[in-house]
This record gives C-alpha cells, sequence and structure tokens, in this order.
C-alpha cells in the first residue's frame, strides 16, 4: 500500500469523524538515549528515540525487527503493556508511549536492547526510571521536536478521531467509556489492588519505594510527599494515555477527542478501548 492509499483508510464512521488537527505531523529534532532498570524483570535495558518520517507513525527496533506501536500488536500481559510480533516482546511501553502522544511525537523510531547479557533473547522491557513519565517528557524537551517530512520532503498534516457516538467497555466491575465532546478531557476513578499479590505472581520485581508510590492499609504513604493530591489518578492517566495510543496510525493522533470516563481501568480495559476504536474507523 502506498502512503497516499494508507491515509484514504482513515474514513468516517457512524462512532468516528476524522478531522484536521490543525497542525503538521511532527517528530524529535535530536537523539535521545537512556538507560534504566526496569519494573518487572527487574533487568537493565536502552532505549534510543530517532526522528521519524511523516506517515511511518512509531514503532519500536528490537534485534532488527520492527514492530509497529499499534493497538493491532498488543497482547494481554499482567500490569504492563505488551506488543508481540514474530515471537519477540516488548513489555511496560504505556509510559513511554504516553510521553511520546502527549509531548506530539507523532513519528519516531524506537531502538530498544537488554543491556543484561543473560536477557530473555526475545523479549525486553522498556526502562521504568521513577515510574512516571517524567524522564521521557524531559529528554524530548532537550532535543525539540520538528515538522516530519517523507523522504520527499513532503509534510503531512495530522489528524484526529473525533468520537460520534458514546463506546463503553465493561470488564468485572470495571468500565471505560467515551463520550463525544468538542476536546480531549479525561475522568478517572480508581481502586488499587493489594500489591503483595503481585509480588506472588513473579512481578514487580524492579519495584521499590524510588520508582513507585506505597501505601499501608496501617501507616499511609511510606514514601510521601506525593507530587500531587491526585498522583494514583494522575499514574492511571498515564496509563491510559498510552495504551490509547496505540490507536494511532499513519502518524494521526493516538487518543481520540472525546471525554473519555474510566473506573477501575487497567491495560486489558484500555486495549480493548482502542481495540473496539479501530474497528470502527
Amino acid at each position: 500500500m502506498t502512503l497516499s492509499g494508507a491515509f484514504n483508510v482513515l474514513r468516517s464512521s457512524k462512532f468516528i469523524s476524522w478531522k484536521s488537527t490543525g497542525m503538521f505531523q511532527q517528530t524529535l529534532a535530536g537523539y535521545i538515549e537512556r538507560t534504566g532498570k526496569t519494573l518487572h524483570t527487574g533487568k537493565v535495558s536502552t532505549v534510543k528515540l530517532w526522528p521519524g518520517f511523516a506517515g511511518e507513525g512509531r514503532y519500536f527496533d528490537f534485534r532488527s525487527n520492527v514492530i509497529p506501536a499499534s493497538i493491532d500488536y498488543a497482547t494481554e500481559s499482567p500490569l504492563c503493556t505488551t506488543l508481540c510480533k514474530d515471537g519477540y516482546r516488548i513489555s511496560t511501553v504505556e509510559h513511554l508511549l504516553s510521553a511520546l502522544e502527549a509531548m506530539g511525537v507523532d513519528n519516531c523510531r524506537i531502538e530498544i536492547e537488554n543491556s543484561d547479557p543473560v536477557g530473555d533473547g526475545d523479549h525486553v522491557e522498556v526502562p521504568i526510571f521513577d515510574g512516571s513519565a517524567s524522564e521521557w517528557v524531559k529528554a524530548i524537551e532537550q532535543v525539540g521536536l520538528k515538522v516530519a517530512t517523507d523522504e520527499c520532503g513532503n509534510s503531512y498534516e495530522k489528524m484526529a478521531a473525533h468520537i460520534n457516538k458514546p463506546i463503553r467497555i465493561q470488564k468485572k466491575g470495571s468500565f471505560v467509556a467515551a463520550f463525544p465532546s468538542p476536546k480531549v478531557s479525561i475522568t478517572c476513578m480508581i481502586d488499587f489492588p493489594q500489591v503483595e499479590e503481585m509480588r506472588k505472581l513473579g512481578l514487580i520485581k524492579g519495584g521499590g519505594l524510588e520508582n513507585a508510590i506505597v501505601c499501608s492499609a496501617s501507616k499511609g504513604w511510606l514514601n510521601p510527599p506525593l507530587r500531587f493530591h491526585d498522583e494514583p489518578c494522575r499514574h492511571k492517566v498515564l496509563d491510559l494515555i498510552g495504551d490509547l495510543s496505540l490507536f494511532a496510525r499513519f502518524g494521526n493522533q493516538g487518543i481520540p477527542v472525546a471525554h473519555i470516563v474510566v473506573f477501575k481501568g487497567g491495560h486489558a480495559l484500555h486495549t480493548d478501548l482502542a481495540r473496539t476504536l479501530s474497528i470502527n474507523v
């Protein structure tokens, strides 16, 4: 499919209308490299961000295998979002993708590798840093952005999906819904499970007080102060934006223009919404 043909795939439906954002697609103005410890495996990995061509969107390069940051490659995994293609897996992608989406990095090549020589050869995890997306945001601010062009020097208008009719998805007492709205807004309500259950499942091996906010039922917050009074809710919004960014295609906006309401959200619920949006384009 040619690039012009690919853009023709963006069509309106009874659920979604594609409209111009009034901006051109963007990419990084420079190169970014960061190395850090991962959350679930507790190993070390390195991520390199490179400027991308207009219309390419965001994609990972792992051992010379290209995995698009697309809902088409998202798989179910505990407590994170994982992309999988041809047996290669990249997990905990949500914070990095959230930063790229929110900062307007529409096209980007994301090279990732295990720094640990004994790491799993077909699986790699994105570093967690302090548990937020601030490391990525600061790095993007340092290098800046530029208008993305294709290999012939052409720039492309950035499009966004506008929700025309309410969409609701419910799972085991949790739900996410998207309502028509003239702008993007998010209402989030949370209810977290016990952390000990996660440890029993062999997860969060790299988790600690330096990259998570930890609350005890008897002692309250164990590593105050919080950055914001509603920081736990903000973290879930961070995850939501990263997961919905997987709806992005051809360098256009990932998060839909809608009022999104989520109660007890999680990655599986978020990606179900992105998948539903993808089906209804």
